[in-house]
Formats: C-alpha cells, structure tokens, sequence
C-alpha cells in the first residue's frame, strides 16, 4: 500500500464559545451523550507556549514534547483515551474518550494506585498501598478515597487539570514568572456521532498544516495524524493513541479504518484547493456514503470561511437531545446539521 499525500483540509469549531462558556463544566459534558470531546487550551494574552515568538525572538520549541509527555502519562493514568492532538503556539487541540468500560474495571486498590501516580494521596491511602493493617473505620474510608477517585479518573475536567497545571508549573519555572498561564478555563465540543468524531479528528490532525507549519500532515511534528503514520510505515501495532479499526467490528476503537481515513483526507484536500473551488471529484470516499454525508455540505464545513457547529458536533436528532440534556432550546449548528447529514 502507497501511503497517499495527505492534503489539509480545515474544520471551523469555534474556540470562542462565548457566555455558554460561564456554565459548569458539568453542564457541558454529558458522557450519557456522547463520551467523545474536542478540547482546546489557549495561553493567556496568546502569550507563547511552544514555536517561536518573532516579538522576543525566543524559541520555546522545545516545550512541545512537555505536553505529548504528558499526554502519555495522563492517558497510562486515566480511563480517558487520546485520539487526535496538535500542539501550536499558544494553545493546543485534543480529542478525547471517556472509556467507561476501562472506568468501571479494576479494583479499588489498582484505582488508588493509578490515582497515587500523579498525586500522594492520604496517609490512610498509603498506608493501605503499603500494606499495613487498618481498622474496619479505616478501611471504609479507604473505600470512599476510591469511588471518589474512580470518578476523577473518568472526568475530562480533571484530565485537562492535570495536563493544564503541569504545563504551566514548567513553564513559568522556566520563565521565572508568576501568575496565570492559560486563558481560562479549557473550551469544549461535544462529537455526538462518528461523522463529527471523523471531522473533528481530521481537523485536530491537520491545524498545523492549515497554519503553515508544515506543508503536510506527514511532516506535522507533534501530531497524532504524524504519529500514526510513522507507526503504520513502521509496522508498529501498539501505541498510545486510540487505536483506528483494522479489523470491521473490532470492539474498543475508532469506528472507522485508517485508510478510509486518509482517504478522506486526501480527497477533501484536493476538493478545496483554490483552483477547484466547490468543485466534486469524480470518485467519493465510500465513508462519506457509509455515514450518510452530503459531500457538498461536507466540503462547506471543511472551508474555513464560517463556524457551523460550537458546543456540540452530530446528526439534528443528536444535536436536540445534546441541547435538552444541557439546559438548552437550540444550539448553534442545527440548520448545518439538516444539511450536512442525509438521513
């Protein structure tokens, strides 16, 4: 198999959500909705986290692997999976799973030694790591600690926690400095079906590209779309990531094959590009067939020009029900939705 040139092609979920953003976290993630989520992190004041700021002529190149380390290590931590990332100047891209299933496996002593790798923990949470005899009082408090970690260990808000507030400890470290290093508090966007987990994994995969970067995804540094090219070239089946599905059914990983991925990738690059403006190749994807898409409507999302979703990506029916969860009559991206999705 050739690997095919991969062509960017750009997805516009707004980072700016605006007032719904004053909400709890809470209120805008429902793993009963959907346990897929696009986040993003920006710097405050857009103040550097990686690259190279041409204002001071510093380089802070080398604070891209702190955040793919951490990624590791959250993720080795964590019932949470990584899907898709990139890291960019001042802000950064994940998608993550809530794995629900990895939550509630395990017992209470392996929960607490999952939660102790990042934290220390109680005396009494240590005490039962070491072995030492406790009461029976002792012992159900033990118990709490763990049902309240198990918890932790399946909330996006405490991955993101932990990632947000180690990368701003090494950072303002290293700018000897005080204070505030992220903007606020991390946007999110809810993927309530394949097509927007699909969409919004293309977009993630392939922002450096779309910012002039790099001139392909296979030459994005610090991408999951690179790594998971460099693991294919290489023959390697293991990795980090979550995996994409290379036997139909496999339980357990992204609902769609790799090379379908690509493909789809490639196909809408070339559709985009400026001398081709809405044109249609000849020959569609079949996953844009198997998920229902209209390939006109796909190629509207895909240009840069406007936001057609915010809070939450998915078919109409998805979308309502995502809004009615949520405290919400409508959300933004409903008409797009009808459009996008030909059920």
């Amino acid at each position: 198999m050739t690997l095919p040139q991969l062509i960017y092609f750009p997805l516009s979920p707004n980072c700016s959500m605006g007032k719904n953003m004053t909400q709890a976290r809470s209120a805008l993630i429902d793993p009963s909705s959907t346990p897929y989520y696009h986040c993003i992190a920006r710097c405050v004041r857009r103040a550097f986290l990686c690259g190279e700021d041409h204002l001071t002529n510093k380089n802070y190149e080398h604070r891209k692997p702190w955040v793919v380390e951490r990624l590791k290590e959250l993720a080795a931590v964590f019932a949470i999976e990584v899907c898709a990332y990139a890291i960019m100047s001042n802000h950064y891209h994940v998608v993550l799973n809530i794995d629900a299933e990895c939550g509630k496996n395990g017992s209470d002593r392996e929960v607490l030694q999952r939660w102790t790798q990042l934290f220390d923990g109680p005396l009494l949470v240590q005490r039962f790591l070491a072995e030492n005899p406790l009461e029976k009082a002792e012992m159900m408090r033990v118990d709490e600690f763990a049902a309240e970690y198990r918890q932790r260990l399946l909330s996006i808000s405490w991955f993101m926690r932990c990632l947000n507030e180690h990368l701003a400890r090494k950072a303002n470290e290293e700018d000897q400095c005080k204070g505030r290093f992220w903007e606020g508090r991390f946007k999110s966007q809810a993927l309530l079906d394949d097509a927007a987990l699909l969409s919004c994994m293309a977009y993630v995969d392939l922002n450096p590209v779309r910012a002039g970067m790099a001139t392909m995804p296979e030459t994005s540094d610090f991408t999951a779309v690179q790594e998971r090219i460099e693991q294919w070239r290489e023959g390697r089946r293991k990795s980090w990531l979550k995996p994409l599905q290379t036997k139909k059914g496999k339980p357990g990983v992204i609902p769609f094959a790799l090379a379908d991925y690509f493909e789809l990738v490639d196909w809408t690059g070339r559709a985009i590009r400026d001398d081709k403006r809405g044109a249609i190749a000849g020959q569609l994807p079949p996953i844009l067939h198997r998920l229902k898409m209209n390939p006109n409507e796909w190629l509207k999302t895909m240009r840069p020009h406007g936001n057609r979703f915010v809070l939450g990506v998915g078919r109409l029916k998805a979308l309502q029900a995502f809004a009615e969860k949520t405290g919400r009559r409508w959300l933004h991206g409903m008409v797009a939705s009808r459009c996008l999705f030909v059920d």
